[in-house]
C-alpha cells in the first residue's frame, strides 16, 4: 500500500526543508516525485483526458477565452467539454476526490501533516490546459500542491507585496472582492510584479504554491494536473466559529434582532440599547476565554 501524506508527496525533499518554504510563504518544486507514478497506477481515470471525460459524472468548468480564468467560466456536460478544449479553452474538474476514496485519504493526510484546522475545506481539482494556453495572472486564498500528470506546463510565480494573507482570490485586471478591498495595501498591478520565479513542470513534478502568491501559467503541450487544495481557516475564522457556538447558548443572543433597520426613533434607540448591553456582557466574558478551549471546540473533528 502506498504511503500517503506530505512526506510521500514531496520526496526526495525532506519535510524540514519544505516547512522552511512553507513558513516563509515561498514556492517549492520537486521533480520526479514517486507519489505521481503511484497515484496514476491507482487512478486509471487519469490515464488521459479522453478517459477522464468519458468517466467524469459531473459538469465540467470551462474557462472562457476572454480572461482565461475561473472568474470567467461556464459549466458544461462532460460530453461537450472536449470540443471546447479543442477550441483552446481550459477545463477544471472540481472535487475529484469523489471519483476515488484514495484522493480523500491523501487530502486528509496532507492536511494533518500541515497542521491545518479540521475546519479546512480540502478538495482535489483537475486542470486540463490546451497547448499554448494558460491562466491569467492571479493569486489564491488557498494552499495548493500541483501534481503534473501529463504534458509540460510553465509557471511564473512572484511574491505578493500588495496584500498580505488574502482571504479571497483575485485575478489581475478584474474588480476587487469588496472585503479584499478593505485591507489591500497598495494598488493592484496590471502585470506580473518583480521577483518572478519561472518553473517548468513535467510529468512527476510537484509544485507547492503558497497562499497569496501571484502566478500565471502556459502549457507547452496539452497538459493535465492534479491539485491538492486547502482553504484553511484564519485565526479570525476559528474565533468567529467559537464565538457563534458560545453565544448560541444564550437565549438573549438568539433573540430576533428587531428594530435595527429603522431610522432615528424609539425603535432604533431600543435596538441599540439592547445590543450595547449584549456587547458589554460579551466584553466581560471574553477575558475568561482561552485558546485551548477554543481549539478544543473547533478541532473536535480530529479526535480519534
Amino acid at each position: 500500500m502506498q504511503t500517503k501524506g506530505l512526506s510521500a508527496l514531496i520526496q526526495p525533499t525532506s519535510p524540514k526543508d519544505f516547512f522552511t518554504h512553507f513558513e516563509a510563504n515561498r514556492a517549492m518544486v520537486v521533480h520526479d516525485s514517486e507519489a505521481t507514478s503511484g497515484l496514476l497506477a491507482a487512478l486509471p481515470f487519469l490515464a488521459s483526458l479522453d478517459t477522464l471525460l468519458r468517466l467524469w459524472p459531473d459538469p465540467v468548468q470551462v474557462h472562457l477565452p476572454a480572461v482565461a480564468d475561473e472568474a470567467s467560466s461556464i459549466e458544461v456536460a462532460s460530453g461537450d467539454a472536449h470540443k471546447l478544449f479543442d477550441n483552446g479553452m481550459a477545463l477544471m474538474f472540481d472535487h475529484a476526490q469523489k471519483m476515488a476514496p484514495e484522493l480523500g485519504e491523501w487530502l486528509e493526510a496532507i492536511r494533518k501533516d500541515l497542521g491545518l484546522s479540521s475546519l479546512t475545506f480540502s478538495r482535489c481539482l483537475l486542470y486540463a490546459t490546451p497547448k499554448g494556453k494558460g491562466t491569467a495572472p492571479h493569486f489564491d486564498q488557498n494552499i495548493n500542491f500541483v501534481m503534473q500528470v501529463h504534458g509540460t506546463k510553465k509557471w511564473w510565480l512572484a511574491p505578493n507585496q500588495h496584500v498580505e494573507n488574502p482571504l479571497t482570490r483575485h485575478t489581475m485586471g478584474l474588480p476587487l472582492d469588496p472585503e479584499l478591498q478593505t485591507y489591500v495595501e497598495t494598488a493592484m498591478p496590471t502585470k506580473m510584479p518583480s521577483g518572478i520565479e519561472p518553473i517548468t513542470l513535467e510529468p512527476g513534478s510537484v509544485l507547492f504554491v503558497p497562499r497569496g502568491t501571484w502566478h500565471t501559467t502556459h502549457a507547452e503541450s496539452d497538459a493535465l494536473s492534479l491539485n491538492f487544495t486547502f482553504s484553511a481557516p484564519a485565526w479570525l475564522d476559528l474565533l468567529t466559529a467559537a464565538l457563534r457556538s458560545r453565544l448560541a447558548l444564550s437565549s438573549e443572543w438568539r433573540e430576533t434582532a428587531s428594530g435595527v433597520s429603522c431610522g432615528e426613533g424609539p425603535e432604533r434607540d431600543g435596538a441599540e440599547e439592547k445590543f450595547d448591553l449584549l456587547l458589554r456582557q460579551l466584553a466581560h466574558d471574553l477575558p475568561n476565554w482561552r485558546a485551548s478551549e477554543i481549539l478544543a471546540a473547533t478541532e473536535s473533528l480530529d479526535l480519534p
